[in-house]
């Protein structure tokens, strides 16, 4: 087969598209999270040939798995093949007291990539999510109850440790790119962890992705498209939010919030606490939150309700988070 008939790498066209409403300066550095799996590898290979010579690899080793190594040793042998620049840095990701290990994990990973990102100039870590990741991500927010944040799934572009985060590989199929890898003969790593079903989304992966194919052939795309609508509403809300938080003030004055419809009392205070303290309130402590200010209709009322790791009490005429010590 000669190289032009070649099938071409399906994310080639995904960094198109992307490029085409980035407003993206082709001059500019490229960073890739390379993890060394079959998603990311395909990723690197499409940058590389876009932007030969613009592009950075960078490698997170979190030493959670004895396999972290393997992953790393695979991730410099292939970059050194393909004449691509490499970055690696190892982490330390052991998770605090009510955090699980994947969030201290991805926490730690998004951290790090900012991290070696800035170091080389680049203005945008590229990241190998999928249209199965993204359904993967939507069905275990069903699963938890998870209000429009969750529906919402992995956004297309966000900015975390004031480093812009992109994923161009959303509308692709993981099995799309990891057929193009096999028929080129390019090599990857698969995470052992990713079979192990103790963990829900290797579940999902495992049971449901299947059982939605079978019975819904394109549900990829369908979902993908309630997460956009769910993205959509969920910014809406956002506006709403900021709207009457510009009334009640930051933080939010009981008097004003009263003033308000339950739902918009509960949509300010969420955003509230989200945005203005960096915490999120159950719903069951939001519903307790929102009975207290109702009920606060005396000087002497006292409010005190446990968020997160902190208290939201009553100061003057207006509410405050206190946070643990």
């Amino acid at each position: 087969m000669n190289a032009s008939d070649a099938p071409a790498n399906p994310c080639d066209q995904a960094l198109a598209a992307w490029c085409a409403t980035a407003g993206f300066d082709d001059a500019t550095t490229v960073a890739v999270a390379y993890s060394a799996g079959a998603d990311s590898t395909a990723l690197l290979l499409a940058a590389h040939r876009r932007w030969s010579g613009q592009v950075v690899a960078l490698h997170v080793h979190h030493g959670l798995q004895a396999a972290a190594n393997i992953f790393e040793s695979h991730a410099r042998a292939f970059c050194a093949a393909h004449g691509i620049a490499l970055q690696v840095e190892r982490v330390q990701a052991g998770h605090a007291s009510g955090q699980s290990p994947e969030d201290a994990a991805r926490q730690a990973r998004y951290a790090s990539l900012a991290r070696m990102a800035t170091a080389v100039g680049a203005a945008v870590v590229l990241l190998g999510q999928h249209a199965d990741d993204q359904a993967e991500t939507l069905l275990l927010a069903l699963s938890r109850g998870a209000g429009l944040p969750g529906l919402s799934a992995m956004a297309a572009r966000f900015e975390r440790h004031s480093m812009a985060f992109a994923r161009p590989l959303l509308a692709l199929p993981a099995g799309d790119l990891r057929a193009w890898l096999l028929s080129q003969g390019h090599g990857f790593v698969d995470d052992p962890s990713n079979i192990d079903q103790r963990f829900t989304r290797n579940r999902i992966r495992a049971q449901l992705m299947p059982a939605w194919e079978a019975c819904f052939p394109g549900f990829r795309n369908m979902l993908a498209r309630s997460a956009e609508h769910a993205a959509q509403a969920h910014r809406l809300l956002d506006d709403l939010a900021l709207m009457d938080l510009a009334d009640t003030g930051m933080p939010p004055a009981i008097a004003s919030l009263q003033r308000l419809a339950r739902d918009r009392q509960a949509n300010a205070l969420r955003h509230w606490l989200r945005h203005g303290e960096g915490v999120a309130a159950s719903a069951a402590q939001l519903d307790e939150l929102l009975d207290q200010v109702a009920a606060c209709t005396t000087r002497g009322h006292r409010i005190r309700i446990k968020v997160a790791a902190g208290l939201v009490t009553r100061e003057g005429d207006h509410l405050c988070y206190e946070a643990s010590i």
